[in-house]
């Protein structure tokens, strides 16, 4: 199995459609540049400046700089640009595990939902002799499995709970495999 882990090629969480509202964004403050720009052009050229620039010349013209409110949008416009390149430079949907891709098909993509991998491994702890109830939970480098041991000597369910639940991670082929971590404690009626 450790030989298969190193063929194919490495594969990245898949990109979110979220390029698309930051896109949209940037369209709308070029929208408000380019009429910011004609009106400073049609000035130059002799004719008087739009109302709404004059409006908004005047209001920043009075206002001192260290004032409440033009730090505050100074602050806000700040944060909401280093948010839109921070979405813009990041792949997102954490939800998702991205799946080996095969040697032979190195353009192939698959991902699988977190859930539905907690739901398979959750399956999988219940099959183990001894435990009653499983909880699964499945992040990008931990999957952590808590489980309710009825009979059988805890240590022992929890080799077997670990080994099991190792098999059936190796069986999803997710391109990083997480490390299991596994918590057994005696059910008490």
């Amino acid at each position: 199995m450790a030989q298969e882990r190193g063929k194919g090629r490495r594969t990245h969480r898949p990109w979110s459609a979220r390029r698309l509202p930051a896109a949209l964004v940037a369209a709308v403050i070029l929208v408000a540049a380019v009429a910011a720009l004609a009106d400073v052009v049609a000035v130059r050229a002799g004719r008087s400046s739009a109302a709404w620039r004059r409006h908004l010349t005047d209001a920043l013209a009075t206002r001192p700089v260290d004032d409440v409110w033009m730090l505050t949008g100074a602050a806000a416009a700040a944060a909401v640009g280093l948010w839109l390149i921070a979405l813009a430079l990041t792949p997102g949907l954490r939800h998702w595990l991205p799946l080996r891709s095969p040697a032979g098909c190195p353009r192939l993509r698959a991902s699988l939902d977190r859930d539905g991998a907690a739901g398979l491994l959750r399956d999988a702890a219940l099959r183990v002799p001894g435990v009653g109830a499983a909880y699964v939970r499945v992040r990008r480098h931990r999957v952590t499995a808590r489980a309710d041991v009825r009979f059988r000597d805890p240590r022992q369910v929890k080799d077997d709970l670990t080994a099991v639940l190792g098999e059936e991670r190796d069986r999803l082929a997710l391109a990083a495999p997480p490390r299991i971590v596994v918590r057994v404690r005696r059910h008490t009626d």
